[in-house]
């Protein structure tokens, strides 16, 4: 069963447990295609997060009105599977970091929002560096006050980036973003942990956990208190196998 469309940058909306997300033969060239025809949100889809939105009305809106939604986790690309849907497992650290190359290359206005006030500090002197050429417009950690915000949205909608990468955090960066995108060119993607990874304050899991699929033990290990979240896991695997 082909799982996608022959064009490199189309993609196939599935759904797992009633939340959508795409079968692409590249994500890349998917949020490409995306970005060329007018922009839209991204989100990366994985158990939790499927269990999450299967609770939280907001963040299931959220994701059910994204124009991308990427299979970012084993659970994902196993429940899929079952349907026959055949994909790649797509980690949103590596699309947005790919954007990141991309955007430098082609001149795109880019803005970061969210982590703490050292990480984007961080970020706004090494990213520049990695990527010659990187036209870094905006730059604002997570720790605003509240009145701080809609004059910070104000400005990023005047700035229309071409790629906005938000790390708030899951739920926040998915409602938060649909809230501000709406009538917005551009890419708008959460990227959750990923400004940590990038300034070297969080690493990810090592290559031969990721093969193996288990992501989820590192950072359950590094962060225990992550313990009560990992519980959607199973959760997870018993709704694909009871509606399957």
């Amino acid at each position: 069963m082909d799982s996608v469309t022959t064009s490199p940058y189309d993609h196939r909306r599935c759904h797992v447990l009633g939340v959508p997300v795409d079968a692409c033969r590249d994500v890349q060239a998917a949020a490409l295609g995306l970005h060329a025809n007018g922009g839209g949100r991204i989100v990366t889809l994985n158990a939790e997060m499927t269990m999450a939105a299967r609770d939280d009305q907001q963040l299931g809106a959220a994701i059910q009105t994204a124009q991308l939604v990427i299979p970012d986790g084993a659970g994902v690309v196993w429940a899929l599977s079952k349907q026959r849907v055949h994909v790649v497992k797509s980690a949103g650290i590596e699309l947005a970091w790919s954007l990141l190359s991309y955007a430098a290359s082609h001149g795109w206005r880019v803005a970061l929002i969210g982590a703490s006030p050292a990480v984007m500090e961080s970020l706004r002197m090494s990213l520049p560096q990695k990527f010659p050429g990187l036209n870094l417009v905006f730059a604002v950690d997570g720790y605003q006050s509240d009145q701080a915000w809609p004059g910070l949205e104000s400005e990023l909608k005047i700035l229309q980036a071409d790629l906005v990468l938000i790390a708030l955090g899951v739920p926040r960066q998915e409602t938060w973003s649909q809230r501000v995108q709406q009538g917005q060119s551009g890419l708008w993607m959460g990227v959750g942990g990923s400004f940590d990874v990038w300034a070297g304050t969080k690493k990810r899991a090592p290559n031969w956990m990721c093969r193996m699929q288990i992501e989820w033990l590192y950072r359950l290990l590094q962060e225990p208190s992550r313990w009560k979240r990992m519980l959607a896991l199973p959760a997870f695997v018993w709704q694909v196998v009871k509606t399957g």
